[in-house]
């Protein structure tokens, strides 16, 4: 016979159970959208080397969502495990891991999800939730479906105390200086419209020591290619500001660092300059550590799984964050100083075989020398990549084709130039266009920068761009600095083209979300290269982005191109053009209409400057009329 009165205690039980998954329940934590939970446990056991012998995660369950979310060694016996809550709801977690540890394993907890509201997500537009690429694969948005165009700007020694993170206030009008923080670094950028800081996480094998800065050891093995600490003629050191190196030094090696044993207390330290990051609405463009670093990991660590461990260690740490992760930064493929393309894809792969995509499906991208396409092919050819990049060679009319390559692909990828011109740098090797450096911080100077922004995106990089800031190896108070060395920090962050780099997203996202849908058509100006233009330059060239209803165009026009005819716009229609100046930012007062002909062909006629030939560099955009 059944008894039908159960008894109180489990009546009890069976409603509190249910409490618990409504939003809301008294006592239950309550986080927004995409704010981190950590949960911190600790270990029962004592292990030699945690960061080597323990594997521990969180199964996460929410509403639309289940996943297994890694968790990272902290130090001592913690183990700490960032989560986000991508809708809105009751989610709960459950800790795992590859040990035989009671303080690791069958912990569990829950937790409330509730949004933001409209003013709340005005402020920071991190709560508007995950980059992702836009629904036709060609470009960049936010979770809600907002575009999200890359402004990023190359602070690859961020990660240091070369941009020291000194817990300042920055001035609202903050102008750079000597003594600059990393704070009022950020804010400077923030005021100018940036949304994204790219920096490398770790530099292991470089400090400052009795060693030349490109060393290879009695082995013949590559070990660094470093950045000269000026004044010396050793590697520049790459502490964190307390001191704090990433890994610990290898007892067989005076330089190589121990790619086995990890030190937390460094990445403490990069812990708070992302979150302040994040907190001020950027995104991060996170790199695991410098290509030259992998000739002695490979050659004297178990490779790939000790870098493979190394790369989810920085994507546990900071996956829950915004970022678009670069598993390497491989801005130069040499044979002592990198491995090649392939040794790392067969590492990221490997990574990816064992731990799958960013927890969040964040853009995974490589900064590169060339093409990622080229360097690594698309789709199962490297599984880990879905957003492709061109950078650091060559700096000229050469990104193009690679960019207008990346297009055409299938399945579309969103793609970028990760490192094209270095305005602000006297550097004859890099900056050398067309057999021309020009004089740091001059007009030409400023222009090569701005051709490559523009020329990037309307080739086809509709991911964003990142502007070359010359001082992105953290030249800082203390360093001496000579002729064509980097400039100091504070003088790169005022070169007149990193003012005008966010110009090109207010002539971008002029018509919203329209750009997402226009392809790179420059083929249809006629011309779209001027007489006598090299290809090895950056003068005489005409870039076009238009819309696949032939309805919209954005055109840009480099400094000495020829006013071209525009062709393959709807015949017999009335399009308003209107002028924008990349330099000022500014639209023309006065747009014009003209009519297309019956082949669907207008000229512009002129310049706005009258001539036919450009004296400088112009922005147009057409529009059909109603």
């Amino acid at each position: 016979m059944i008894n039908k009165r159960r008894p109180i205690k489990v009546i009890m039980a069976f409603f509190a159970g249910i409490l618990l998954t409504v939003p809301g329940y008294p006592g239950q934590e309550t986080l927004r959208l995409y704010e981190i939970k950590e949960v911190v446990l600790t270990a029962a056991n004592s292990y030699e080397n945690p960061y080597l012998e323990v594997d521990c995660w969180v199964e996460v369950e929410g509403p639309g969502f289940s996943k297994k979310i890694h968790g990272f060694w902290n130090g001592d016996s913690e183990f700490v495990y960032r989560i986000a809550a991508t809708s809105p709801g009751g989610w709960s977690w459950t800790s795992h891991s590859n040990v035989n540890d009671e303080g690791l394993n069958g912990k569990s907890g829950t937790f409330d999800a509730v949004e933001w509201d409209g003013d709340e997500i005005a402020k920071n537009p991190n709560r508007r939730g995950f980059i992702k690429s836009s629904s036709n694969g060609r470009a960049l948005e936010y979770a809600d479906d907002t575009p999200f165009f890359m402004l990023g700007d190359t602070w690859w020694a961020a990660s240091t105390w070369r941009y020291p993170l000194k817990g300042v206030i920055p001035d609202e009008n903050y102008i750079p200086a000597e003594g600059i923080s990393f704070e009022e670094a950020v804010h400077f950028r923030k005021r100018q419209g940036y949304n994204t800081i790219a920096m490398i996480a770790a530099f292991p094998n470089w400090k400052v020591d009795n060693y030349p800065p490109r060393y290879i050891d009695d082995n013949r093995i590559g070990v660094r290619q470093a950045w000269k600490k000026n004044g010396t003629n050793t590697a520049k050191d790459m502490h964190d500001e307390e001191g704090n190196i990433p890994f610990h030094r290898w007892d067989k090696s005076d330089v190589i660092a121990d790619f086995d044993r990890l030190n937390p207390e460094y990445f403490k330290s990069l812990d708070k300059k992302i979150k302040y990051l994040s907190d001020k609405g950027f995104v991060t463009f996170l790199e695991t550590v410098r290509r030259d670093h992998g000739p002695s990991w490979k050659h004297y660590f178990d490779w790939p799984g000790s870098f493979s461990r190394y790369v989810q260690y920085i994507i546990a740490r900071y996956g829950a964050y915004n970022i678009i992760f670069s598993g390497i930064h491989l801005d130069w493929i040499l044979e002592t100083f990198s491995l090649t393309s392939d040794e790392f894809n067969e590492a990221l792969t490997y990574h990816y075989e064992i731990y799958g995509s960013l927890p969040y499906e964040q853009p995974y991208t490589i900064l590169i020398e060339g093409s990622t396409y080229r360097e690594f092919g698309h789709g199962e050819e490297a599984p880990w990549l879905n957003m492709h990049a061109v950078g650091n060679a060559p700096r000229h009319h050469g990104f193009y084709p690679m960019l207008e390559e990346i297009f055409s692909l299938d399945p579309p990828y969103p793609a970028a130039n990760l490192e094209p011109y270095y305005p602000g740098w006297n550097n004859s090797t890099h900056n050398n266009i067309a057999g021309e450096t020009p004089e740091p911080d001059s007009d030409r100077d400023h222009y090569f920068a701005r051709a490559q922004m523009y020329g990037s995106v309307l080739s086809g990089g509709l991911a964003g761009h990142m502007y070359g800031t010359g001082a992105y190896g953290g030249n800082t108070t203390g360093e001496p600095k000579n002729e064509g060395d980097y400039p100091y920090i504070w003088e790169a962050l005022v070169c007149a083209s990193g003012s005008q780099f966010p110009n090109l997203a207010r002539f971008i996202l002029s018509e919203g979300k329209a750009y997402q849908g226009c392809v790179p058509r420059r083929d249809l100006l006629k011309p779209h290269k001027a007489e006598g233009s090299r290809d090895d330059g950056l003068d005489g060239w005409s870039f076009m982005l238009l819309s696949g209803n032939r309805e919209l165009a954005f055109l840009y026009f480099e400094n000495k191109a020829e006013v071209p005819v525009v062709t393959g716009l709807v015949p017999d229609a009335t399009y308003k053009l209107e002028w924008f100046d990349p330099i000022t930012g500014e639209w023309l007062e006065k747009p014009i209409s003209l009519n297309s002909c019956h082949e669907g062909m207008i000229s512009t006629g002129s310049f706005p400057s009258g001539r036919k030939v450009s004296g400088r560099d112009w922005c147009l955009k057409l529009k059909l009329e109603d």
